[in-house]
């Protein structure tokens, strides 16, 4: 943590106890699926992932085939499901021992032009209205796959599963998915495995297990939910320094388009990080502080594409020193989404992939 520059921080220590508690809340026999898309939120898929195999988990996901590759190129070994896996993907998928999501009858198509023995996953929509087949499908897909020995598993996904006030739909989309399951079991005459929970899913309808479970967004410390938020820790931390320190006399300018005019005598701090990192050009011009020796500076300007500038006339402080931008308690991915006017999810994985990553474990 001695490093003098911006980097995120990665918790391992705060990852594995993340991964325990929604252990804690899964049957013994629930398998985990593990979600390190997007970078894994921010962080690095490498590192989070050859973690989770050595802590035992059953599945990695991601969106996309070449965040697959890499993971397997890595020396990564667990079952890797591609979550929306493109027309020109399945060579790629097959040679790499990748898992697709069969969301179309386009894709479907496809797939099976390759391989007619792969093992894949089938998707539903039953509401999120993203991808999947649909229940009035079963029959022509039982005419296409005729037993359906590479069916792994069946699955959906709940698009409202952490908002309590909308819980009727979260429960009609699990009735749907019974039914659909119920059907292929009948056409197919097996029984096939499922998964169907998200974080959200696996925190507040335990009941709906079913064979596995995916956790994406509670692994890295964030539950859509306060009391959710109080059991688990954020993974990222965001830190910099003090690049320079300028004093900014009375009527000038700071920043491009002057977006800042001094009404008094100023001292400007110059902090190594801007929008191509991930903080938004929405946080400039005092939307935001960050914490330097224990006290908040305001934004000062417009967010740079590299930098931004912090007013530290009232701050003790030197070259050098440290800026925390995100932390565990204090300044949170979700406390920045609020004042951003946006979520976690997308703070944590708009973290640029060139600032340098740290590891914290014990």
């Amino acid at each position: 943590m001695s490093y003098q520059g911006t980097h995120v921080a990665i918790n391992l220590n705060n990852l594995k106890s993340n991964l325990n508690y929604l252990k804690e809340n899964l049957e013994p026999s629930t398998k985990i699926m593990c979600v390190v898309k997007a970078f894994a939120y921010g962080s690095d898929p490498l590192i989070i992932g050859k973690f989770l195999e050595k802590n035992n988990v059953d599945y990695l996901a991601v969106a996309y085939t070449n965040e697959g590759v890499k993971l397997r190129s890595s020396g990564i070994k667990l079952p890797i499901l591609i979550l929306h896996p493109q027309i020109n993907d399945f060579d790629e998928i097959l040679e790499y021992n990748l898992e697709p999501n069969i969301y179309s009858f386009r894709i479907l198509e496809r797939f099976l032009s390759k391989s007619k023995k792969h093992p894949f996953h089938l998707k539903f929509n039953t509401g999120l209205n993203r991808l999947g087949f649909k229940i009035d499908d079963v029959d022509l897909l039982n005419n296409i796959l005729g037993s359906g020995n590479n069916i792994k598993y069946l699955f959906s996904h709940l698009g409202a599963s952490d908002d309590i006030k909308e819980k009727a739909f979260t429960m009609g989309q699990i009735k749907l998915f019974d039914t659909i399951s119920k059907k292929m079991n009948n056409k197919f005459n097996k029984v096939f495995n499922k998964h169907l929970l998200n974080t959200s899913g696996v925190l507040n309808y335990h009941d709906y297990q079913y064979d596995m479970v995916r956790t994406g967004i509670g692994l890295y410390g964030y539950g859509n939910d306060d009391d959710y938020n109080k059991k688990l820790k954020p993974v990222l931390t965001l830190n910099s320094v003090i690049s320079q320190i300028h004093n900014v006399q009375k009527n000038e300018s700071v920043g491009y388009n002057r977006g800042f005019i001094a009404e008094k005598d100023y001292k400007i701090g110059i902090i190594p990080i801007g929008h191509a990192d991930g903080i938004s050009r929405t946080l400039g011009n005092g939307k935001i502080g960050f914490k330097i020796n224990n006290q908040i500076a305001k934004t000062v300007g417009n967010i740079c594409m590299d930098m931004l500038m912090v007013d530290i006339t009232n701050i003790k402080c030197k070259e050098g020193d440290m800026v925390s931008i995100i932390d565990e308690k204090n300044q949170t991915a979700e406390e920045i989404g609020n004042i951003s006017g946006t979520i976690s999810y997308e703070i944590l994985t708009a973290l640029s992939s060139r600032m340098k990553r740290i590891i914290i474990q014990n």
